[in-house]
């Protein structure tokens, strides 16, 4: 992996880590990745790596003062190459207690955040629903105040890690705002259905609250402010999608070189035939742009995690819109080799799709995108 920007000694180090963990998963990586519930010896394997720990606050158990986004890029991209099972069990981590290390009680810190390091509670974020998807405001679970504690009713889907996690990040209409909630999975009144098989197998449900009751200590963060923490979570983790699509488009890439070097027509290697070595290169250019524009979004929302959505969203937005060229002409330069079911490169194709659609689809994105342009511009002008 050559990277764009200069790195410190700890985040080679990470790196490394993530490549000793990625060559104890390959021998089951296709296995995991076809499935659409939680793959046990996956799941082992990066508890025993201690690779969570990158995901809450080193006062909980963690590697560093605070979640860096930096560090969560590069251990996705390593991940992503190998595993999209792996990269989504340990995104999952901080994408579902991110939350928690930034507005929870000391008291919520300290029961959650050490277990989340371990690996040994599996954390989710509970905010889609069947009507709500990228417009959040149009959510339908309320929570209500009465005798008994705080009543939570509704529903939610598309959930990750659903029916696995220990708990969930759940986002609620509470009057006129929205407030955040974390709800443990065992907790009367929560229900678990699996969700819709996908294209790209991930382990998804659906969550139904039936008058699920609550204690007030189960409030993240103060009442009506869910949106401030829900958007810092994005922010951070949108990029951290970047740096999985990183990490697609460089398999993707292998496999293609190697195809292209080893197979011959017309008397020479296909990557010697001008058509081919286009789309190569092509690729080459996409996935360097990419990767670029990731880690140096990644490494200002180290220093500014509420104020880096913008950018975060742009490099989303990039890298996966990027994934899908280059798995698509990857899969070209190789041919009827490109279609076999159960290949890599099949597998990456199926698992770029869904990039551009979930922590924000990329039409919702360009919106807020363009807005931030006119806005820069105005303020140039």
């Amino acid at each position: 992996m050559s990277l764009p920007i200069e790195i410190s000694a700890e985040h080679e180090e990470i790196i490394e880590e993530c490549r000793l963990l990625s060559e104890k998963v390959a021998p089951f990586a296709m296995e995991a990745d076809e499935s659409s519930v939680m793959h046990e010896p996956t799941l082992a394997a990066l508890r025993s790596s201690g690779l969570s720990s990158l995901m809450v606050p080193a006062a909980y158990g963690g590697r560093f003062d605070q979640v860096d986004p930096l560090a969560v890029c590069l251990a996705r991209e390593v991940f992503m190459k190998t595993s999209s099972h792996l990269d989504s069990v340990f995104a999952l981590q901080g994408i579902g207690s991110y939350a928690i290390s930034r507005a929870g009680t000391e008291s919520q810190k300290e029961e959650w955040l050490p277990a989340v390091a371990k690996g040994d509670a599996l954390a989710a974020l509970a905010l889609t629903e069947p009507i709500a998807g990228s417009d959040l405001k149009g959510i339908t679970t309320t929570v209500e105040a009465t005798k008994t504690g705080l009543i939570l009713k509704g529903a939610k889907s598309f959930i990750s890690n659903a029916g696995s996690a220990s708990f969930y990040t759940t986002l609620a209409k509470e009057g006129e705002g929205y407030s955040l909630f974390l709800v443990p999975a065992d907790v009367a009144g929560l229900n678990v259905e699996p969700s819709p098989e996908l294209i790209a197998p991930h382990v998804l449900g659906e969550l139904t609250f039936d008058n699920v009751i609550l204690s007030e200590s189960s409030r993240l963060g103060e009442p009506g402010a869910a949106f401030r923490h829900v958007l810092a979570t994005l922010s951070v983790f949108r990029i951290s999608v970047a740096g999985a699509a990183v990490g697609l488009m460089q398999g993707a890439i292998e496999e293609a070189v190697r195809h292209c070097q080893s197979r011959e027509q017309f008397g020479r290697p296909l990557v010697k035939h001008g058509p081919v070595a286009t789309l190569l290169a092509d690729s080459w250019s996409d996935l360097e742009s990419a990767r670029l524009l990731t880690y140096q979004t990644a490494a200002m929302a180290a220093a500014d995690p509420e104020g880096n959505l913008d950018r975060s969203s742009l490099a989303k937005l990039t890298a996966t819109e990027a994934a899908t060229r280059v798995v698509d002409r990857c899969v070209q330069t190789m041919g009827r080799w490109g279609l076999i079911r159960g290949s890599k490169i099949e597998k990456y194709y199926r698992q770029a799709r869904p990039m551009r659609i979930y922590e924000g689809a990329s039409e919702v994105l360009r919106l807020g995108i363009a807005s931030r342009l006119v806005k820069e511009v105005g303020d140039g002008a």
